[in-house]
């Protein structure tokens, strides 16, 4: 083992501990500064493959300041702190940390994590060079292709995606020309969807005339040869620069520029504009310098600018309410949208998927959490192999560890075979640990033993197994506020973290409300026998005005009831009011949870199935049964009738004494 480390702790007992251990481990300790500023020169002689670093340091700079440092070099960091506070771990994880150790620790869970960091490290600059070599690839095929100049930004910004998140993409050729405006430009709108905006499309977007478009060229004849990025420049009132109009006609908030010198002599200027503040960094811009020649080739390329291209674009919503005909994100099954934030979501989805890196997907309840945990598992080469879902919440505390890892014959009441756990039963393939934040404390040791051994023990065995199975685990709760509290182990959340996936809330991307209730409606109507007419303008609108506390389950579930009790011959209309007016049914006079919700929901669907099997005097089938009237299968309203509960006593009686 030649990794070295370097310490910066300014407490000498401590240190000197850490040193001991390290060098007994077979590590090599480049040096112990007590501040930053030893730190620091430490770090210019010898530079290390990782860094022990207290977050409270004497002298005016913390370890959270050496840490960004750390970052912008790229060397591996572990933190080590005398408490786990939420403020504490949330300040340090916006450096993200390698791993994070609280005092007084164990030898072990210091080695542990310090194992865990390096290979994190490693194997992500591995990838990171992986994924550049296929992008220098890219960029030098899309140079050797004969492509116009439309088609030719429509590749780079494929290719580019994955690394430099953007919204809008725009080549430039500098200086701007008012004469001849060529810059060229793409608006995603999709997953794998961009619309093209030149300056015709620019001008019907902003209702602008030909003068007044000439104005804002002149008024944005600036030139620079050099690297910006952060949010969109401030910009006086009474000029409207070209910047200026892209960002107001697209919401835009960030701003990447990126000039590159072409064969000429001459610059063009990429442009990458995100809809989301503060989301470029000094990497991104790294990133391009380490491209600069490849995109400086594919920028110089003479082409045939009257050559017809072949363009994927986003194909425009239909007018008459119904369903386009692409609503699923292309290769993520059951995912419907294309906020920023999804695909923002699922670009990292589609970066993780190939390697068998833990992935810890964030996210409410409802927000989609097992589809995206099906797609990494989709997209993965483990995709031939078992898919297993363990709901963590729904295992009793003396059964999950029987559940997750198996047991021997007899080693319990009730045992009375061997049995296959979980992770054994996904061998080969991938285990999905859902509601990971509900495990007891003991299950997660266990779980961080596998984790980190990649065996498991039968419940009544001594003996070990190997199994060859990739994690992915998911939670609604905040595990940094679970650390703190006590009741989540901070080496399992660092295990765990390797690549965490953040899911948005329904209610941060409500442009997505639409396609979502029409793909729903749809689905529900084509189940139950009925056509689909669309959806009522009103219904739209009260949808879009809701929070959806409950998600995309909640809006399926809303969907579910609406077609159920529709009339079948008419567009979709909310049969209950989001804003909980039927709060008066269950005899509530406040609504605080989703499970009230739920009651309501669940209340209202019934009496109306119920008032009219009454109608039918309880004939379920035939004509003029409740069914028919429903305008329903029979089988359908009789699984309805089974899930809500609803038997013969309460209509027959009822009818009959009416």
């Amino acid at each position: 083992m030649n990794d070295k480390v370097l310490i910066v702790e300014d407490e000498f007992i401590v240190a000197n501990d850490l040193r001991v251990i390290l060098k007994q481990a077979g590590y090599r300790v480049s040096g112990i500064a007590a501040s930053v500023e030893e730190a620091e020169e430490m770090l210019q002689k010898n530079k290390p493959d990782l860094v022990l670093v207290d977050i409270r340091l004497d002298g005016k700079q913390s370890g959270i300041d050496f840490a960004k440092k750390l970052k912008a070099e790229n060397i591996a960091f572990v933190y080590i702190s005398a408490n786990s506070s939420q403020e504490i771990l949330e300040e340090a994880k916006a450096t993200d940390p390698y791993g994070f150790i609280v005092k007084p620790f164990r030898e072990k869970d210091l080695l542990v994590t310090i194992d865990i960091a390096l290979y994190r490290h490693k194997h992500s600059l591995e990838s990171k060079f992986r994924l550049e070599e296929l992008l220098q690839k890219q960029l030098s095929e899309i140079t050797a292709n004969t492509l116009d100049n439309q088609e030719r930004l429509l590749r780079i910004a494929r290719a580019l995606q994955v690394h430099i998140p953007f919204d809008l993409i725009a080549c430039s050729p500098r200086p701007l020309n008012v004469a001849e405006f060529e810059d060229k430009a793409y608006l995603r709108v999709g997953f794998d969807e961009y619309q093209f905006i030149g300056k015709k499309e620019l001008m019907t977007i902003a209702n602008l005339k030909e003068t007044g478009f000439s104005q804002i060229i002149e008024n944005s004849g600036f030139e620079r040869e050099t690297i910006y990025f952060g949010e969109i420049l401030s910009e006086k009132s009474d000029i409207i620069s070209l910047q200026k109009l892209l960002s107001d006609s697209f919401r835009l908030r960030s701003l990447l520029v990126f000039p590159v010198e072409i064969s000429t002599g001459n610059f063009v200027d990429y442009f990458f504009y995100s809809r989301q503040q503060n989301i470029y960094t000094k990497s991104h811009a790294e990133l391009l310098k380490r491209l600069k020649t490849y995109l400086g080739e594919v920028s110089s390329k003479k082409i045939d600018e009257n050559r017809p291209a072949t363009l994927t674009i986003a194909k425009p919503r239909t007018e008459n309410n119904k369903l386009g005909d692409a609503v699923f994100v292309p290769g993520f099954k059951g995912i419907v949208g294309s906020h920023p934030l999804l695909l923002s979501a699922l670009d990292q989805t589609m970066q993780v998927a190939p390697y068998n890196t833990s992935v810890l997907i964030l996210g409410e309840s409802g927000t989609g959490k097992e589809n995206v945990a099906q797609s990494i598992h989709a997209l993965s080469t483990r995709k031939n192999g078992p898919f297993v879902k363990v709901n963590c919440a729904a295992i009793p505390a003396l059964l999950i560890e029987s559940e997750l890892f198996g047991h021997e014959k007899g080693s319990f009441t009730g045992a009375t075979e061997k049995r296959k756990g979980k992770f054994e039963q996904a061998e080969g393939g991938t285990i999905f640990l859902d509601e990971i934040g509900e495990l007891p404390l003991d299950m997660q040791v266990k779980l961080l033993r596998v984790l980190q051994e990649k065996e498991i023990e039968y419940v009544g065995s001594s003996a070990t197994k190997k199994v060859n199975v990739r994690i992915i685990a998911a939670t609604n709760r905040n595990l940094e506020k679970e650390v703190a509290h006590g009741t989540f182990r901070l080496d399992l959340y660092y295990r765990l973290n390797v690549f965490p996936i953040t899911l948005p809330p329904l209610r941060e991307r409500k442009s997505d409300i639409e396609a979502l209730t029409l793909f729903f409606a749809d689905k529900f109507c084509k189940e139950f026998g009925k056509i689909f007419y669309g959806v009522a303008e009103s219904m739209l609108e009260e949808m879009q005005a809701y929070d959806w506390p409950g998600n995309v389950r909640e809006l399926v579930n809303v969907l579910e009831q609406s077609v159920i009790l529709n009339d079948g011959k008419s567009k979709l209309q909310l049969k209950r009011s989001l804003r909980f007016a039927e709060a008066e049914l269950s005899g509530k006079t406040s609504i605080t949870t989703l499970e009230d919700v739920k009651h309501i929901q669940r209340e209202t669907e019934r009496d109306y199935i119920i008032s009219i099997l009454k109608k039918a005097n309880g004939v379920v089938r035939g004509a003029r049964g409740a069914a028919e009237l429903l305008n329903i299968k029979p089988t359908t309203l009789e699984s309805k009738m089974a899930k809500l509960g609803i038997r013969k006593d309460d209509f027959i009686n009822q009818s009959a004494n009416e």
